[in-house]
């Protein structure tokens, strides 16, 4: 299937993940183009390539009647309520349904824009109907919006992962006064999400608008799952820090489609010595049920003379927390370790034998770095052994002979 990651080492901002969304079309001024046809009142616009750290990106600038709000480290888009004249959400919510989009579109802006005002009026104190926006803000923060939903739409991923996501420390400027990082709106919209702040980037890294968006589209937040991509591409923030400041995405094939002869691993490792036979074997199904690729146990001499099980067990980095969360609930063990770890396959295939009396064996096969091998399954050998009376090596004689003949 198709997936799109978003790295939000660096936030994420509404202009950011346009941008970065944008690199990933073969046209992006074709793109941009259609973005100014939204017929948003006063709203332009513009598409340039900057420099990050190194780093080439796409910055997706907006202009209202010819000028260009954002100050703020992510052209941040915190309502000034003292200089402009307002609307209430219903206000913009009726611009959004004149706009020159689809309906799927216009239902992912009006989610989004909800979902702010939601946040917003959880910030005040007050009912959402009553949240004002200021002309200019609420322009272009529905130009953010449009922009990306009209992206997503475009796209169209099977799925939408994105990394954790940083939120910067310090303080941000707003109408009322200085506000911690993450402003209180943006906190809001990211309950559930998990986020960290590192203390080395001073300045607000993730704004409403963007935490807005990735709530309404990230089915969930993980490192980046095994992915053969296809497109790469970066939008940037206005400001300079330290680290490139902008927001990366990734798209391609996950899943089946992106199988690879190698892929990176978990290994989790632990050691008990009080669980019994019944249960090591419950705890080994558990397990693999969870999403556990391998589970392995190994005698062990531990303290005092005590013979125990040392415990291997091999996950996705996907599956890892599930995986992590099934050891503590069915096994004893207080703790664990984590190694990250390559694994290296041969492509593996099932072929089916009709045997001359109707009988369907199958034939496990795995083929690559220059090698064949093939297996029968044994529940299938055990099924002809029994049925005809045969040891097991007959069984798997019979069954060579049939698939020859």
């Amino acid at each position: 299937m198709t997936t799109l990651y978003l790295d939000c080492a660096m936030g994420a901002a509404g202009d950011m993940l346009a941008g970065a969304l944008l690199e990933l079309l073969p046209d992006p001024d074709a793109a941009v183009r259609a973005f100014n046809g939204f017929g948003i009142p006063g709203v332009a616009f513009a598409r340039t390539r900057v420099e990050k750290c190194g780093l080439a990106a796409t910055h997706l600038s907006v202009t209202v009647h010819g000028h260009e709000e954002h100050e703020h480290a992510h052209d941040h888009e915190h309502h000034d309520h003292a200089h402009h004249a307002h609307r209430r959400l219903a206000d913009v919510l009726a611009i959004v349904d004149a706009l020159a989009l689809t309906d799927a579109v216009k239902a992912h802006v009006r989610a989004v824009y909800q979902e702010l005002a939601a946040a917003e009026s959880r910030a005040h104190g007050c009912a959402v109907g009553e949240i004002h926006f200021h002309e200019v803000g609420a322009a272009d923060a529905i130009a953010d919006i449009a922009a990306v939903c009209w992206l997503m739409d475009r796209l169209r991923p099977d799925e939408v992962v994105a990394s954790p996501v940083h939120v910067g420390s310090g303080t941000v400027r707003c109408a009322h006064g200085e506000l911690p990082v993450p402003a209180p709106a943006t906190s809001f919209l990211l309950e559930g999400v998990p986020t960290y702040a590192d203390g080395q980037i001073r300045g607000e890294l993730c704004t409403p608008t963007g935490a807005a968006l990735l709530k309404h589209f990230v089915q969930r937040f993980a490192p980046q799952p095994l992915l053969r991509t296809t497109a790469i591409g970066a939008g940037a923030g206005r400001k300079d820090f330290p680290r490139a400041n902008v927001v990366r995405a990734l798209f391609g094939e996950s899943g089946a489609g992106a199988a690879a002869d190698d892929a990176t691993m978990v290994e989790l490792t632990f050691t008990v010595d009080d669980m019994t036979g019944e249960e090591l074997a419950f705890a080994h199904e558990r397990l693999v049920a969870a999403g556990a690729r391998d589970v392995v146990f190994a005698p062990v001499l531990m303290k005092k003379g005590r013979p125990g099980q040392l415990v291997i067990v091999l996950a996705a980095p996907a599956e890892e927390d599930a995986v992590v969360a099934a050891i503590f609930r069915h096994t004893s063990t207080l703790g664990l370790r984590e190694t990250r770890c390559r694994r290296h396959v041969l492509a593996r295939a099932i072929e089916t034998v009709t045997l001359a009396d109707g009988t369907v064996c199958r034939r496990k096969v795995a083929t690559g770095a220059g090698v064949r091998r093939a297996k029968w399954e044994a529940d299938d050998v055990a099924a002809v052994a029994r049925k005809d009376n045969l040891s097991l090596g007959e069984a798997k004689t019979k069954i060579e002979e049939g698939a020859n003949t």
